[in-house]
């Protein structure tokens, strides 16, 4: 039999127990050849805390853990016995797999994730920012331009009287 992707449906914030939990019954059980990878896809998130930017990580699934496994009782049932682990994700028996398209889908999706930082708060044009690190800090100003992708902005801050675009990095500044 090949090995096929099964999507479990876990606990809420009970992803890291499950697949650790997994992991290990796998090799109490000598299945290391039937389970092969239990993945928790996850993107890099920026965000600032205590004035420091920190970069962490945030589920794309919260809830749900995927599975590459060969399909036969012994390791359904391990999986399915798990701590944490409410079940798998469809309502026939045998589960279904995750589709090669869909499973493909996923893999680019976290590869492509993994390498850009995505900013945890958004920002919009318009909107009301205090600047909180750099020249600048203290000052208010408003959002002319974003650029989610480089994690840019361009604010506009009163200088000596003058209205004046500034451009800032998202973590150096915070929503008023």
């Amino acid at each position: 039999m090949t090995q096929q992707w099964y999507v479990i449906h876990t606990l809420s914030g009970q992803e890291q127990k499950v697949r650790d939990a997994l992991e290990r019954r796998v090799v109490l059980d000598n299945l290391e050849d039937k389970v092969t990878q239990v993945l928790i896809p996850f993107e890099k998130v920026s965000e600032v805390k205590g004035g420091k930017k920190i970069i962490t990580q945030r589920k794309f699934w919260p809830g749900y853990v995927f599975v590459k496994m060969e399909y036969m009782d012994k390791a359904f049932y391990l999986v399915n016995e798990t701590p944490g682990v409410i079940g798998f994700v469809g309502k026939t028996m045998p589960p279904q797999p995750v589709t090669d398209e869909e499973i493909t889908a996923v893999l680019s999706q976290i590869e492509e994730k993994q390498e850009k930082v995505k900013p945890k708060v958004l920002f919009s044009v318009g909107e009301s920012v205090k600047v909180t690190d750099g020249p600048f800090a203290s000052m208010t100003g408003l959002v002319e331009t974003v650029d989610p992708d480089k994690g840019k902005m361009t604010v506009r801050v009163s200088i000596f009287g003058r209205e004046t675009p500034v451009e800032l990095e998202y973590w150096q500044v915070e929503k008023n």
